[in-house]
């Protein structure tokens, strides 16, 4: 069964950017690619409901336009390079974002959310920006991949993953790390975050089953001793030129304490590799 991704646009070029990364991350793989557009109807002014009515001249106006950039979307894509291990599926509708997506990861049966990290403007904070920003922090039913403004594809060698060991791993949460390392015979560094001197006991069988885990897939270990967690990964990714990091986000601890709220948001605008959110 072909694998279902989702591409959110608004047709500006980190956008495209975004969907240029995931075909070629996935170049290897049978893949169904939707795009979703959302578009908004600018003159619309009724208060009285949310959304206009789907007959109205307002909403054919700007579903056609939306429409119309598809076209010009595959179109470039097409130019791009043909892979016959996709297909390439449209979908234009006037909502809000984050209803969209979870109803079409529902109904289409998505394994993967891709977006690009700034919206049309280009603009720390704008729209896509903050919209990515929420995907990774809300989005539960499937992982969630940020490519950064303008990052140029090329195939990962390298792929951290910073963890405190508290949390037992399971294997369905590393299924989408472990596939891509292995698509690309990538090394998986594991990156403790090290809050203490020594490990729990807890921590210890922790680290013991990501290992069993992992398996076969390329992985070592490394130890972080920074207070500043956020630098310390920075620092660590640049150091060591990393091209992925990737992060279970356990809402009731790791993402919540490690990935603080500012964090996500330096890591939605500002990043300059690819993030993979984990569920």
């Amino acid at each position: 069964m072909n694998k279902r991704i989702l591409i959110p646009t608004d047709f500006s070029k980190n956008a495209l950017n975004a969907v240029r990364y995931a075909i070629d991350l996935y170049a290897k793989l049978h893949c169904d690619f939707y795009f979703l557009n959302v578009f908004s109807v600018e003159s619309y002014t009724n208060t009285n409901l949310l959304m206009p009515d789907e007959d109205s001249e307002v909403f054919i106006r700007a579903k056609e336009k939306s429409e119309k950039n598809f076209l010009k979307l595959l179109e470039s894509l097409a130019a791009h390079g043909d892979n016959f291990k996709h297909n390439f599926f449209t979908i234009s509708t006037c909502s809000f974002l984050s209803e969209a997506i979870k109803k079409i990861i529902g109904e289409k049966d998505i394994e993967l959310v891709v977006m690009g990290t700034h919206g049309a403007s280009g603009s720390r904070g704008s729209l896509m920006g903050s919209n990515t920003v929420m995907a990774m922090e809300k989005i539960r039913e499937c992982p969630v991949m940020a490519i950064p403004s303008e990052y140029s594809f090329f195939p990962p060698t390298e792929i951290v993953f910073p963890t405190d060991y508290k949390d037992a791993f399971k294997r369905t949460e590393l299924r989408y790390l472990m596939e891509i390392a292995k698509m690309h015979e990538a090394n998986i560094a594991v990156l403790h975050l090290n809050m203490s001197k020594e490990l729990t006991q807890i921590q210890e069988d922790n680290k013991k089953l990501l290992h069993a885990i992992l398996g076969e897939v390329a992985h070592d270990f490394h130890v972080l001793a920074k207070r500043n967690l956020a630098k310390g990964i920075q620092s660590f990714v640049e150091e060591r030129n990393s091209d992925i990091i990737a992060f279970i986000n356990h809402k009731h601890f790791f993402f919540s304490s490690v990935f603080t709220k500012p964090l996500v948001k330096a890591i939605g605008y500002d990043s300059t590799i690819p993030i993979l959110a984990l569920h």
